[in-house]
């Protein structure tokens, strides 16, 4: 009996080894396709930052189609994105307070809502449906945003801030830009 528990422990790790390492090969294929991003700003005592994947338009029609209209988006590839603010802002005259959300967004053809979300997700999207993995029960912030034509085709999704009052956060990718007033 202690010979075959011997040899049942020793496989469940060896198959325990395969799995962590075939997962991050996947990871670091997907990686490849859509690589990771960090966004800072500083304006004052004011600091935001964003992390986000970035992934390729590479000739596909992206918002209607592979991004469908009026779902929720992990707004980037892979892991959903993260936004993170060191003090309290204020969105469309909403309070977002100082911590680091997930954003989600849900994209339309004349406007896109964009979610601040509390709670921390493994993965953009669930394995079993394909689907975006944000419950709705943590978001803490919602603004419904204009669509806005971009002057020339963005190949890679890209997310920056503008300086000023009020300071822009911008979501571009193909044709299409999406700009979030933010009021210190």
């Amino acid at each position: 009996m202690g010979k075959f528990l011997k040899w049942t422990l020793i496989s469940l790790v060896l198959v325990a080894g395969v799995l962590v390492i075939a997962f991050n090969i996947l990871k670091s294929n997907t990686k490849k396709h859509s690589p990771e991003q960090v966004v800072e700003f500083k304006q004052n005592d004011l600091e935001l930052s964003v992390f986000y994947n970035r992934p390729y338009k590479n000739e596909r029609e992206i918002f209607g189609s592979l991004v469908p209209y009026g779902e929720v988006w992990r707004t980037g590839a892979n892991e959903p994105t993260t936004f993170t603010t060191n003090k309290s802002i204020s969105i469309d005259g909403q309070k977002l307070p100082a911590g680091t959300y997930t954003l989600w967004t849900i994209p339309n053809s004349d406007k896109w809502k964009v979610i601040w979300n509390s709670k921390d997700y493994g993965w953009g999207i669930s394995a079993f449906n394909q689907k975006a993995s944000r419950k709705a029960e943590y978001d803490v912030l919602t603004a419904d945003e204009p669509v806005k034509p971009t002057a020339k085709t963005v190949e890679q999704f890209t997310i920056s801030f503008k300086k000023g009052s009020p300071i822009l956060f911008v979501l571009e990718w193909d044709d299409t830009r999406i700009e979030v007033p933010i009021e210190e």
